[in-house]
């Protein structure tokens, strides 16, 4: 008869550890953040990405922002807690603790911009800092606590990415750059006021003035209707200044009507699970609106 394997508990918690530190870094966010990275670096030049700013652009922009992502559940661990959505990351659990945690969260933030300063350029560095900052720090630490704008004014953190990818690449800022960080800048409460109204209960419950909580569940479909038609004329601006051409203007305009036709659908046929479904092809939207930009460069130019 085989002996049963036995798994010695050293290597079982340096798995279960391994996945935690990766966990705490949003990896799934993370990927969608360096698909606009990468549609940046592409968009800033007509031909190939050299290779450097690619490769070191891309991991140190993935690691600051899995150190901001990580500071994220430092801070909000308390809180964390009390929600179904978020009671299972590692620190609510116990599964790291409290120095362990930001002891990775700071070196990841480190390495990142130590990579980004001498083998990309220092204004990518920094500017991937203030976005970590940004979101780590004024967003988590402070709006998300003190307004139902929080998303709103803390949005442009998280709408930083597709600028630091072209000036990773270019080393200047460029006003097309900020284009696409409008675009995201506005897509951003729609997309996270769906999430909002799903999960209204768990935000009351730890005090969290998201906008449904405070201003109630129908003047925020309200607001996502009104956003998607505003997200919708964003995402015109490449066509308006020639940065992009007629396949990404079809493609866009489809996706629009798309994201217009779900915020109409939750204000005037709601029905259960609608928000969350809506908060599901917002995700899709940009993820798709981006590949559109990168395919319609590549036709185009």
């Amino acid at each position: 008869m085989a002996k049963p394997l036995i798994i010695p508990a050293q290597s079982m918690s340096f798995s279960l550890s391994w996945r935690d530190y990766f966990e705490m870094t949003k990896p799934k966010v993370v990927a969608l953040m360096l698909l606009t990275v990468l549609v940046g670096m592409c968009l800033a030049l007509p031909g190939a990405v050299p290779l450097q700013p690619l490769v070191f652009g891309m991991l140190g922009i993935a690691m600051m922002a899995g150190s901001a992502a990580a500071f994220n559940h430092l801070i909000d661990r308390r809180i964390d807690g009390l929600m179904a959505r978020t009671y299972n990351r590692p620190l609510p659990k116990g599964k790291l603790s409290v120095n362990k945690a930001f002891s990775f969260a700071f070196s990841l933030g480190v390495l990142g911009f130590v990579l980004l300063y001498w083998w990309v350029n220092p204004l990518t560095a920094w500017l991937t800092f203030a976005s970590l900052i940004g979101y780590a720090v004024v967003y988590t630490a402070y709006l998300k606590r003190a307004t139902p704008q929080n998303i709103v004014i803390g949005g442009l953190a998280g709408a930083m990415p597709p600028l630091l990818g072209w000036t990773a690449v270019t080393n200047e800022l460029h006003g097309n750059a900020l284009l696409l960080v409008i675009i995201i800048f506005t897509w951003t409460p729609p997309h996270f006021w769906a999430l909002a109204i799903h999960r209204k209960a768990e935000y009351a419950k730890v005090d969290i003035p998201m906008l449904p909580v405070t201003h109630g569940v129908e003047f925020t479909k309200t607001c996502i209707l009104l956003y998607t038609f505003l997200l919708a004329l964003a995402c015109l601006l490449p066509v308006l200044v020639g940065m992009s051409g007629p396949v990404y203007l079809v493609g866009s305009s489809i996706l629009s009507c798309g994201f217009i036709y779900k915020a109409w659908q939750l204000k005037y046929h709601d029905e259960p699970g609608l928000a969350m479904r809506v908060f599901t092809f917002s995700i899709y939207h940009l993820m798709l609106l981006f590949v559109v930009l990168l395919v319609d460069h590549y036709l185009w130019s």
